[in-house]
């Protein structure tokens, strides 16, 4: 089997290269509300190309939806606040200029229902001419997604698929055939959200999609939240992604009555990015 790098995958590989893991970023558009969640993104980037701070090096451009079944509590307590603000599938692309402003690749998380309300071929179109690398579909498998295999075909863009410590040999066989640019390798069975360890399961299922084709590469989220986890996920794996603990410091600025004020965003993002460049064996 040989793995497509796509533009993201060719992105982790060359971060690979250099001798350290890479790091993914997740926040919604339209939270606090659209304005804010484009200074935001920008943010996770290290706020530019002449900025100091290293940042992510991949942001996930996080689409609202009205049953987000796979979102912990604190990505559906912000993604509802910005469906109730009247965020639109369109600023999803205004997010990802903002990103790719900054020289950062960005791809976007969202429910297959929305791309289909939206239409996959213009879906596709919109976020590649918004400068997109690709899209990541948590509800949807490569045995339903004819339409959009055809529609990332047509524009050239990555698809992201999920695997799970219970997929079977055959799913992840089939799943690493159809993906584009990476594999999203969830750490534990259930929702997302931020914990206090990371999971035993992770390494044992990027050890199996290391076996199904060596040459993948594997994005470990769900559940972490420091740089000291970053850096043990990207001891086996070839990115950390993570979501619950940004979207909680937007959280905590809103409720604090300054939901403007990305400082405590800021201080998480260099604590990560320094837990994927600090390597102690």
């Amino acid at each position: 089997m040989s793995f497509d790098l796509g533009r993201s995958g060719r992105l982790f590989a060359d971060i690979k290269a250099s001798g350290r893991g890479a790091l993914v970023g997740f926040l919604h558009v339209g939270y606090p509300d659209v304005a804010t969640s484009l200074a935001a993104v920008k943010a996770l980037c290290g706020d530019g190309p002449n900025s100091d701070r290293p940042g992510v090096d991949l942001v996930e451009v996080g689409l609202p939806y009205s049953d987000p079944m796979m979102d912990g509590v604190t990505i559906q307590r912000a993604g509802t606040r910005a469906l109730a603000r009247g965020v639109r599938t369109k600023d999803t692309f205004a997010a990802v200029e903002a990103v790719a402003s900054t020289g950062t690749q960005a791809v976007v998380m969202t429910y297959w229902n929305l791309i289909e309300q939206y239409g996959p071929d213009a879906f596709s179109r919109d976020l590649a001419a918004a400068g997109g690398s690709g899209v990541i579909t948590p509800d949807l498998t490569p045995d339903e997604a004819e339409a959009w295999l055809a529609a990332s075909d047509a524009h050239g863009l990555d698809r992201i698929f999920l695997l799970s410590p219970s997929s079977t040999d055959e799913r992840i066989a089939s799943t690493l055939a159809a993906c584009r640019g990476w594999v999203y390798a969830t750490a534990v069975m259930g929702v997302t959200g931020a914990r206090a360890q990371t999971s035993s399961a992770a390494p044992t299922l990027v050890e199996r999609i290391r076996q199904a084709d060596p040459g993948a590469m594997v994005g470990v989220g769900l559940g972490v939240s420091t740089g000291a986890q970053a850096r043990e996920i990207t001891r086996y794996a070839d990115a950390a992604i993570v979501g619950s603990a940004l979207v909680a410091t937007l959280l905590a600025a809103e409720a604090a009555g300054t939901p403007d004020d990305l400082s405590g965003l800021r201080a998480v993002v260099d604590d990560l990015a320094a837990g994927v460049r600090h390597h102690s064996g």
